[in-house]
């Protein structure tokens, strides 16, 4: 029998090498060989592995634990010996490159530099933010600080790899420079109903709507200035409903003085009621689109609502649709916030004769026009998180979790912040090679658990008075003395710490091609690796001391699309379908370049969600629906029992000049009218979907990587939407 020749993988296995790492920064880890293999690669030496791998390990073999230190030393003095001499001073000049870029990314003089002078990967990162304000630029300014000197305050080793976008630590302009915590669903509730204070003023519980609504408002500022995320109103129509029943009261009571039949002053209190209603509502919607939070921006708001049953509830429901219908000022301006997350219920609204169903109508013809609501399904997402509520910000969902009383908590607990990994650098890393990946793969999770540990000891560092809403008034479910421990509302699953991962479509295509969706070997594949972190995740929170509910979350990477697409450009070149596009695909989103219709999309994505609950949306691209509500209603409904969370992203942008109103044209400058040219944000309005909510890129510019993104967006369509779609090409052909 013929023996089998040893491989090149084999040989390098059976080395005798070192079994522990310890890193420039004092950290111990295990000894990977896979990270010299990548270096040889990129000097070009793949050809000598095995001799270069020989004279390093038979110079470090004989010890148990080396310092990274030791290891470069051995890798340069075994190249030169081997005759590698133009490579080890490659190596050695890559060396100093990396410390130079250490020294340069601390230097907050440097940094604030950039963006004084305009770096839009400073001043576009978020594009919620205006630069051009006072406001948001001295929190730029004390964003780039918070930098800077947050990149000392954690181990150099992710500090490093953040720099490099092996992982992206997240807000970093916040944390950990400063305790603060991530996104919440604000407990209104309790806030509402047993008071607050709010600087030098105590509120007592609200007699009437309208002061209801002026209080969220309050608080809504208050709580966005203490945390860095967004913060989630849910079941907004419920929580208000016991206040517009003071308004009917106190109207029943009045028009009893005056109206002696008892319907009538029904009807009577009951008409003036509605329109307290109305006009508390439209107030909350102008006060949140005037706020301004310390750091510069539009409070990031959600409202969750749909599941209330009585008059009032759907009163209030109604209202918040017809409102958003209504527009902004005089231009009728799609506002941006607050987000609108409405329910979908089997038996309340999801089909006709339904009590709610009319209210599912508005949220149809809304949702065309405004884009918003988002859709969430009821039964879906308790099946996917455990209990039903709705997300904080944009798509972070928190899972079931009880209180030591056995009761069901949801508002009031908040999330500790996120890091994402980069998937498709590590596809790219291994060439191909799936072990490699998953080695690498292994490798990196822990780096991200490293660094998600140091984001929830930082918040844990937080005392009561440096956040009196949050902790001292309610805001996150219980009220804190100032010496008390602010753990108490995180550890045990209360709280999310989140692990994000961006790329799964890039990731596919290295090991399968550009068009691989419908491969079940590729599709089992992404998944199993969404599956992995899931199961790290699952494992943490049942082994670590404090408990917490690590999640997977599917990042909306809203410049993390062009961060890491860049980076990667820089170190692999461009690669095609992958950094050649000059963005990265969110999460686990089928190809924004292809055409699937709907429910074909919604059928790829469906697998995903399973394994990262702690945060995820699915969209669909569509033609102009204000004609065809019924087409999005067919997607809607076909998604209930499939997906949890569900956006529209159809064309609403208006031209003021030439009165256009359709989807405004992606250029190199931006967008613009199709048929006149304007982009001129005083006389058009243009609203796209950024990543989980909805900005205006002339107003407020993104990165260039989500600009791409967007432009490439293909629509997703059935024949009935292919005609509509058809019919608008040529009235803008008819209006040029």
């Amino acid at each position: 029998m013929l023996k089998e020749t040893p491989s090149k993988k084999m040989i390098v296995e059976a080395m005798k090498k070192p079994q522990y790492l310890v890193k420039r920064d004092s950290t111990k880890t295990n000894f990977e060989t896979y990270k010299l293999d990548l270096v040889i690669h990129n000097l070009k030496l793949e050809d000598h592995e095995v001799e270069i791998l020989k004279a390093i390990f038979s110079d470090l073999a004989m010890k148990y634990t080396v310092s990274a230190a030791e290891v470069a030393e051995s890798f340069v003095d075994s190249l030169t010996k081997l005759g590698f001499v133009d490579e080890a001073k490659a190596y050695i000049e890559y060396r100093k490159k990396d410390d130079a870029d250490w020294k340069k990314q601390i230097d907050t003089k440097a940094r604030l530099k950039r963006m004084i002078e305009g770096d839009p990967s400073i001043v576009n990162e978020n594009a919620n933010k205006d630069s051009e304000i006072f406001s948001t630029q001295r929190d730029l300014t004390a964003g780039t600080v918070g930098k800077t000197v947050g990149l000392t305050m954690m181990p150099e080793h992710i500090a490093k790899a953040h720099l490099r976008g092996d992982i992206h630590w997240h807000d970093l302009d916040y944390t950990p420079l400063s305790p603060m915590t991530n996104c919440c669903l604000i407990d209104f509730k309790e806030m509402l109903t047993n008071g607050f204070k709010v600087g030098n003023a105590f509120m007592t519980s609200p007699n009437s709507i309208g002061v209801a609504t002026s209080q969220v408002a309050q608080i809504i500022t208050q709580v966005a200035s203490s945390q860095y995320g967004g913060c989630s109103f849910d079941r907004a129509d419920e929580v208000l409903a016991p206040f517009a029943q003071k308004n009917y009261d106190h109207h029943l009571e009045e028009a009893k003085e005056f109206i002696d039949d008892e319907e009538k002053a029904k009807a009577f209190a009951k008409k003036r009621t509605q329109k307290d209603i109305y006009d508390a509502m439209q107030s909350l919607e102008y006060e949140i689109n005037t706020m301004f939070s310390s750091q510069g921006q539009t409070p990031f708001t959600t409202l969750g609502f749909g599941l209330g049953t009585n008059w009032i509830e759907k009163e209030i429901q109604k209202d918040i649709l017809k409102i958003r219908l209504a527009g902004l000022g005089k231009d009728k301006r799609t506002a941006i916030f607050p987000k609108l997350v409405f329910t979908l219920k089997k038996g309340l609204n999801l089909n006709p004769g339904d009590p709610n169903y009319d209210v599912k109508e508005i949220a149809l013809e809304c949702a065309t026009y405004r884009m918003y609501p988002d859709v969430v399904s009821y039964d879906t997402i308790k099946r996917l998180t455990g209990s039903f509520k709705a997300p904080m910000g944009c798509r972070s969902f928190l899972q079931g979790w009880k209180d030591k009383n056995g009761k069901e908590v949801n508002s009031g607990r908040m999330n500790l912040g996120v890091i994402t990994l980069n998937l498709p650098r590590i596809a790219m890393e291994s060439r191909g090679d799936k072990d490699l990946f998953w080695k690498i793969f292994e490798d990196k999770v822990q780096l991200v658990h490293d660094a998600m540990n140091i984001k929830a000891a930082r918040c844990r560092e937080a005392k009561p008075e440096n956040a009196p809403v949050l902790y001292e008034n309610g805001a996150f479910g219980k009220r804190l003395k100032p010496d008390e421990d602010v753990n108490q509302l995180f550890e045990n699953g209360r709280c999310t710490v989140s692990f994000g991962y961006i790329g799964l479509y890039e990731v596919g295509t290295v090991f399968y091609g550009p068009n691989w969706e419908h491969n079940k070997e590729a599709h089992d594949f992404t998944v199993e690796i969404v599956k992995r972190m899931h199961d790290w995740c699952a494992y943490w929170e049942k082994t670590e001391k404090y408990h917490y509910h690590y999640s997977v979350y599917s990042t909306p990477s809203e410049s993390l699309t062009d961060r890491f697409c860049v980076l990667d450009t820089e170190k692999f070149g461009k690669v095609k379908d992958i950094t050649d596009k000059e963005y990265y695909t969110n999460s686990f989103h089928y190809d924004v370049r292809k055409h699937p219709t709907p429910f074909e999309k919604l059928e790829f994505e469906k697998d995903y969600p399973p394994y990262a609950a702690g945060g995820f949306i699915h969209y669909c691209e569509y033609p102009n629906l204000k004609q065809n509500p019924k087409a999005l209603e067919a997607v809607w409904d076909f998604g209930y029992d499939k997906v949890g969370y569900l956006g529209t992203n159809t064309p609403i942008d208006r031209c003021f000049k030439c009165g256009f109103a359709g989807e405004f044209k992606a250029t190199a400058k931006g967008f613009e009218c199709p048929v006149c040219g304007n982009h001129d944000p005083e006389t058009c309005d243009c609203v796209k979907r950024t990543c989980g909510y909805l900005g205006n890129p002339l107003k407020r510019p993104m990165v260039h990587g989500r600009h791409e993104e967007i432009a490439h967006r293909a629509k997703h369509m059935s024949l009935g939407m292919v005609r509509d779609q058809a019919q608008e090409e040529e009235k803008i052909q008819d209006a040029k």
